[in-house]
C-alpha cells in the first residue's frame, strides 16, 4: 500500500470521481492529493479532506505508473460463469479496500446465448445502500471488465435492493479485513 502521508502535487488537471457522491470533477494540475488506495486499476485519493476516485490511466498526473490492472490485456480463455466472477473480483469499491464480490453485492450471474452468435452476461448486484454515488461508477466498471472477456457481446447489470445489502453478506475474509464480523 502507498503511503498516504505522502503529498503527491498532481502534474496535470485530471479527471476524477467524488466519493461518495459520484460527482464528476476536474482536479486542478498542482493541486496536492494522498492516495489512501490503489485497487482494481484505480487510484483513491485525498484531497482537501474529500476522496476522489482517478483512473489507473491516470497515473502518470499522480507521478505514477499504470498499474497493470489498469492496462488492456487481450482476454484469454473460454467464457464460463466462473470466469466472469473472476473478472468481478478485479472491480474494488473505492472507499473500502474490498472488491465487489468480497463484499456480497454480486448476487448471481448468467451467460445466455444470443441468436445472432456471442452472448450477453447479465450480472445482478446490489449497493451497499440505495442512494450510493459509486453505483454508477462500479456498473460502468463491471460493464468494462466483463464486456472485455472473449464472446461477451452485451453485458447487463441488474441493480437490486432486495434483500437489502448487509454486513452479513460480506466474505469471512473480507468481514475480517473490515474489522465487521
Amino acid at each position: 500500500m502507498m503511503d498516504p502521508y505522502a503529498p503527491i502535487p498532481l502534474s496535470r488537471d485530471v479527471e476524477a470521481v467524488l466519493i461518495p457522491s459520484g460527482s464528476k470533477v476536474t482536479i486542478p494540475e498542482g493541486s496536492v492529493v494522498y492516495v489512501t488506495q490503489s485497487l482494481g486499476g484505480a487510484f483513491t485519493v485525498n484531497i482537501n479532506g474529500n476522496l476522489a476516485r482517478i483512473d489507473g490511466k491516470d497515473a502518470d498526473a499522480l507521478g505514477l505508473e499504470v498499474p497493470e490492472e489498469a492496462k488492456r490485456q487481450e482476454p484469454v480463455g473460454e467464457l464460463t460463469e466462473e470466469r466472469v466472477w473472476q473478472v468481478l473480483a478485479t472491480v474494488y469499491d473505492p472507499e473500502i479496500p474490498i472488491d465487489i464480490v468480497n463484499l456480497g453485492l454480486i448476487y448471481g450471474v448468467r451467460i445466455e446465448p444470443l441468436e445472432k452468435g456471442g452472448n450477453r452476461v447479465v450480472v445482478r448486484m446490489t449497493l451497499t445502500a440505495p442512494g450510493c454515488g459509486i453505483g454508477e461508477l462500479l456498473v460502468n466498471d463491471i460493464r468494462e471488465r466483463v464486456g472485455a472477456l472473449p464472446d461477451v457481446d452485451e453485458v447487463e447489470v441488474e441493480l437490486t435492493f432486495d434483500p437489502p445489502w448487509n454486513q452479513s453478506m460480506m466474505s469471512e475474509e473480507a468481514r475480517l479485513q473490515t474489522g465487521m464480523y
